[in-house]
């Protein structure tokens, strides 16, 4: 090797353990998770029709969006953009569902929006 190329492996991996060091906070793991999904959703094998193939990447797309929303709203602080947040998640809950009627799929039944506990469910009698 010569030594240009000793620095630059030796400054990567400098970098790369400083970064390991620093503990990662809820919301980056939350940011990260969100990412996570949201590329490996994204990658579906093409069904040669152009709509349902967009559909099929978008839609992971928009609720990778709403899940990096979903962690400004549980972690951040400021309240513009817990607001901006919010209006993310109905924007985009809107265009997945405007794009599953698009290809004449049906809408999946309505729940809570992710920022919301579950409704109570009523006791089962026997």
């Amino acid at each position: 090797m010569t030594g240009r190329r000793i620095s630059l492996t030796a400054a990567a991996l400098l970098g790369a353990a400083a970064h390991a060091a620093v503990p990662q906070s809820d919301f980056a793991r939350a940011m990260d998770l969100a990412m996570d999904r949201m590329m490996a959703d994204m990658h579906v094998p093409s069904t040669g029709d152009a709509d349902r193939d967009f559909v099929a990447m978008m839609i992971p797309h928009h609720q990778g969006a709403i899940d990096m929303a979903v962690a400004q709203i549980q972690y951040g602080t400021d309240s513009q953009l817990k607001r901006i947040a919010q209006e993310i998640i109905i924007e985009q809950q809107q265009e997945i569902a405007a794009m599953r009627l698009a290809i004449g799929d049906p809408l999946p039944p309505s729940a809570p929006a992710p920022t919301q506990p579950a409704p109570l469910q009523p006791a089962s009698r026997p």
